[in-house]
C-alpha cells in the first residue's frame, strides 16, 4: 500500500498519542480545532496556540469535558509576534513539559485575491509573516525540544497553490511555495541524524472559514469537514509515520 493510501485509508488506534506533547497553532478553529481534539482523543496533551484566547478556551473546555488529557493555551499573533516572543513561548514549553513530540503549523492568513501589480506591499510582508516567517521561527525555537522525543513529527500545512501558483493567489501562493520549500529543507537536514520527521499536507476543499473567504460562491455543504480528513493529521504524527519524512500528502487525492 502506498503512504497516500494509508494516510486517505489510515484508522487509528485510540491510544494512538498518549503521553506525547503536541502544539498546535491556529487550534481556535476549523481544522487546527479539529486536529486539536483528535490529538487530545488519542492521548495527547495539546498546546493550544492562537491569536484569539476565547476560541481557544473554547476548545480547551471541549477537551477537558471531554476527560482527555489537560491541553495548555498560548495565545499568540504571529503577525505582531517577534522572533524574543517565540523563544520565550519555546522556554515556557520547556520548563513545563521537557520536551515536545509534535508541531502542526495550521495558522495561516489568506490575504487579498488580488494581481501581483496591485498587490499591497503590506499585506505581502503580512502573509510571508504569518505563513512562512513565523513558522520558521517557532520551528527553530522548539528544535532542541523536539529533539529530546524518540519520535517527533512536524506537520505544515501546504496548498495547491504552493506547488502550482495561480492567478490572483498573489502573496498566500507564494507562502504556501515557500513552505514546501520549507518542509523539504528540515527533512532533508534531519534525515537520518535525528528522530524527527518532517512533512506536509494539503487540507483541500475542506469546509472552513478560510475556503468560505476564497470562495465564496461556493456551497458549504458540498465540502468535506474537517473532522472528514483528521484521520490524515493523525496519521502523520502517530508512530504509523516513522520513516516517513519530507513527503507532500493531498488529504483529498483526487
Amino acid at each position: 500500500m502506498t503512504n497516500a493510501k494509508k494516510l486517505v485509508e489510515y484508522q487509528p488506534p485510540a491510544d494512538l498519542l498518549r503521553d506525547k506533547i503536541i502544539v498546535v497553532t491556529g487550534a481556535g478553529d476549523g481544522i487546527g480545532k479539529a486536529a486539536s481534539l483528535a490529538f487530545a482523543a488519542a492521548g495527547a496533551t495539546v498546546v493550544l496556540m492562537g491569536r484569539t484566547l476565547a476560541k481557544l478556551e473554547a476548545v480547551y473546555d471541549e477537551i477537558e469535558v471531554a476527560g482527555h488529557p489537560m491541553p495548555a493555551i498560548i495565545p499568540i499573533n504571529f503577525e505582531g509576534a517577534a522572533e524574543q516572543d517565540i523563544i520565550e513561548v519555546a522556554n515556557v514549553l520547556g520548563d513545563e513539559f521537557g520536551q515536545i513530540d509534535g508541531l502542526l503549523h495550521n495558522a495561516s492568513e489568506l490575504g487579498p485575491r488580488t494581481p501581483i501589480s496591485n498587490y499591497p506591499l503590506e499585506q505581502w510582508q503580512k502573509i510571508l509573516q504569518v505563513n512562512v516567517t513565523a513558522p520558521f521561527v517557532l520551528t527553530k525555537a522548539l528544535t532542541p525540544l523536539l529533539l529530546k522525543s524518540s519520535s517527533a513529527s512536524i506537520i505544515f500545512t501546504g496548498s495547491g497553490v504552493g506547488l502550482h501558483g495561480r492567478a490572483y493567489w498573489g502573496a498566500y501562493a507564494v507562502s504556501k511555495g515557500a513552505v514546501e520549500n520549507l518542509m523539504q529543507t528540515l527533512a532533508d537536514e534531519f534525515d537520518g541524524k535525528d528522530n524527527i520527521r518532517v512533512n506536509s499536507i494539503n487540507p483541500g476543499a475542506t469546509r472552513t472559514r478560510m475556503r468560505a473567504t476564497a470562495y465564496p460562491a461556493e456551497d458549504p455543504s458540498t465540502l468535506k469537514a474537517p473532522e472528514d480528513i483528521i484521520n490524515r493529521y493523525l496519521f502523520l504524527m502517530g508512530k504509523d509515520s516513522e520513516g516517513i519524512s519530507g513527503q507532500q500528502f493531498d488529504a483529498q487525492p483526487k
